[in-house]
């Protein structure tokens, strides 16, 4: 592994541990040149998968990108930060599992939606907002008010 440093190609490995409930292992990794210190993940990774953008151009997919929106969506929410890397875990696994290599921005959305609803409504709506394309206040009173369907279906169940 390449030391983000001083680029030496020569690091060591001083700690390894599981990480994301054993789906990932943490490695903390020391540079022998210049000292440096730095963590890394190591993944099992199914299949190359490859985002295709409404505008019709393929992106390769990235995980750390999805976990990027992810927070943004919850900053400064009180969601733990382990929920949130086990969503996005669990966003991944189905985009590997569905069978397909190419996957649509609008599938990766939904899913971060989907997710999104179990984690917090606030960063729900605030994704929702990015994600549809808010252009007006009625176009946030629609999610809520989907939010407010679940909430209701909620109640008849119990």
């Amino acid at each position: 592994m390449r030391c983000p440093y001083c680029q030496s190609e020569d690091t060591q490995v001083k700690d390894s541990r599981p990480a994301e409930d054993g789906a990932a292992i943490r490695r903390r990794r020391v540079c022998p040149d210049c000292g440096g210190r730095f963590t890394t993940f190591e993944r099992v990774q199914l299949r190359d998968l490859v985002v295709v953008k409404k505008s019709g151009r393929k992106v390769p997919f990235d995980r750390d990108k999805l976990l990027r929106s992810v927070e943004i969506a919850v900053r400064k929410r009180n969601v733990d930060p382990e929920r949130i890397d086990r969503a996005v875990t669990g966003i991944v696994r189905q985009l590997e599992s569905s069978g397909e290599t190419e996957v649509s921005s609008g599938e990766v959305g939904r899913l971060v939606m989907e997710a999104l609803k179990s984690l917090d409504d606030v960063a729900y709506v605030r994704f929702a907002s990015v994600y549809r394309n808010f252009r007006e206040a009625k176009d946030f009173h629609e999610v809520l008010g989907e939010l407010k369907g679940d909430e209701l279906k909620e109640e008849d169940a119990g």
